[in-house]
């Protein structure tokens, strides 16, 4: 299984070295794979028993790109995990060009990809998930050897409802049609449903939002059933 913290803006340079240390010493030597999204400004070239990951970059190495962070920087402290497609980054105007271009550029890169895809209440309600999930699948190559999808319905994240199990089964199953990446779900993922969700037999781990900001309820998720 992989357990994927999103810490998205949550702890500083100094919280997150309490966070870090406290995760990595509490995770046992044949553990699963686990994956920490701290913010840039916390990122840091220590080594821990999980692999740190960038929420964010740019697709270029450095210039005149106000704000951003180019690859130059996440290189210098040896970050080579990065999270594209989250929702949260769409609805700040990621579109589907800009979000193939940090892809190629990543792939480029040679790094490791959790790419985010998911739908929005109405596109749910309307039963049109599988071919908006589709459009977004389109957008990238699904043969690149380090992607991870996690399917992370818009309707669920943050809002403590996650998806149904058998709903979350029937579209990491149909993704599975479309890639051989292992798939992750997110949206609300906490320690009273990740049991059930860990069952399902076509994911492959979680991808924590909430519930993983605390390094304890991280470690309680991690160590379920």
């Amino acid at each position: 299984m992989i357990y994927a913290a999103n810490l998205k803006c949550n702890h500083t340079k100094k919280s997150y070295e309490i966070y870090a240390n406290e995760l990595s010493n509490a995770l046992g030597s044949n553990i699963d794979s686990v994956i920490v999204f701290p913010p840039f400004t916390a990122l840091t070239q220590n080594k821990f028993k999980f692999t740190q990951g960038a929420q964010n970059f740019y697709p270029a190495p450095n210039g005149s790109f106000t704000g951003e962070i180019g690859s130059d920087m996440l290189d210098e402290l040896d970050i080579t995990m990065v999270m594209i497609g989250h929702s949260e980054r769409r609805a700040l105007g990621e579109d589907e060009p800009f979000l193939r271009a940090k892809f190629d550029y990543a792939q480029s890169k040679g790094w490791d990809i959790i790419y985010c895809i998911g739908e929005d209440d109405i596109t749910h309600m309307n039963g049109s998930t599988k071919e908006f999930l589709s459009d977004q699948l389109s957008n990238i190559n699904l043969n690149y050897e380090n992607l991870v999808i996690a399917y992370e319905p818009i309707w669920a994240i943050g809002t403590g409802k996650s998806a149904k199990a058998e709903f979350i089964s029937e579209i990491l199953d149909f993704i599975s049609t479309k890639t051989t990446a292992p798939l992750l779900y997110g949206g609300s993922v906490n320690i009273t449903n990740i049991d059930e969700i860990k069952a399902i037999k076509s994911c492959d781990g979680v991808l924590v939002g909430t519930a993983s900001w605390d390094a304890k309820k991280f470690l309680d998720i991690i160590n379920k059933g």
